[in-house]
């Protein structure tokens, strides 16, 4: 399988789509960090396979560096999980950078909108 490159002025859903791409597969790299949040906050691997697989990009940072990469939103057990991960196009494989439970402090209730 190959991707399409993501070009200046592309939207963020050909970012998302490509992710979505790239997961399926398992072409996955967990970052240290990711992982250590993950353990800390009781995250299970196949949580964000599937927010990064069906969920949705609610932001996107396309002149992330090294890579671009995103915030994902998708629901584990009824309840918001984000998800940050960023995609190399040259080897097609996602990192994941982070994972955590939103919260209404930070976050709208549509747990979408970052509040002001």
């Amino acid at each position: 399988m190959t991707i399409d490159y993501i070009h200046e002025g592309d939207s963020k859903h050909m970012f998302e789509e490509q992710i979505h791409k790239v997961v399926k597969k398992r072409s996955i790299v967990w970052q240290k960090h990711a992982l250590q949040r993950m353990l800390e906050r009781n995250i299970y691997r196949n949580d964000v396979i599937a927010v990064l697989t069906s969920g949705e990009l609610i932001e996107f940072y396309k002149d992330d560096n090294p890579l671009p990469s995103g915030l994902f939103l998708g629901y584990s057990d009824h309840k918001p999980l984000h998800v940050v991960a960023a995609l190399d196009q040259d080897y097609e494989r996602c990192f994941v950078i982070t994972a955590y439970h939103p919260d209404s402090s930070h976050f709208e209730s549509d747990f979408k909108t970052r509040k002001k």
